[in-house]
């Protein structure tokens, strides 16, 4: 399995934007779908969004739809999550997850997660 590596959270106001990055190790990441998803304090880690392994065909949780967007390089084993129009809901841990192999992209996370990063959004 992968070892994930987030990256690029921090302390933004609302309205600002902020691009997590997830590095991966190992040769076969651009044959996995890869997903983002969130916890925030006292709540159950939910789903944000997911990427095929192709690149071809995302996927979002609607309460992000039209402010995120997921995009991957496979040639640097990255995966990103851009965040634009952000609000103090979207204050989390942002966690990285590997997909399923040669898939589209799903809200069911495998059990390989990164470290997690910090997002907090003021307002």
């Amino acid at each position: 399995q992968m070892q994930l590596v987030e990256s690029g959270g921090g302390l933004v106001q609302a309205g600002g934007s902020l691009r997590l990055s997830c590095a991966a190790s190992g040769r076969t990441f651009s044959t996995y779908a890869m997903g983002w998803f969130r916890q925030a304090p006292g709540k159950e880690r939910e789903f944000v969004a997911a990427i095929s392994w192709s690149g071809g065909s995302t996927n979002y949780a609607d309460s992000v739809k039209g402010r995120f967007t997921i995009s991957r390089d496979n040639a640097r084993n990255t995966v990103y999550l851009q965040m634009n129009s952000l609000k103090p809901m979207d204050t989390a841990v942002y966690y990285c997850n590997q997909g399923g192999r040669f898939s589209v992209g799903t809200s069911n996370p495998s059990n390989v997660w990164g470290q997690g990063t910090q997002v907090t959004v003021s307002s």
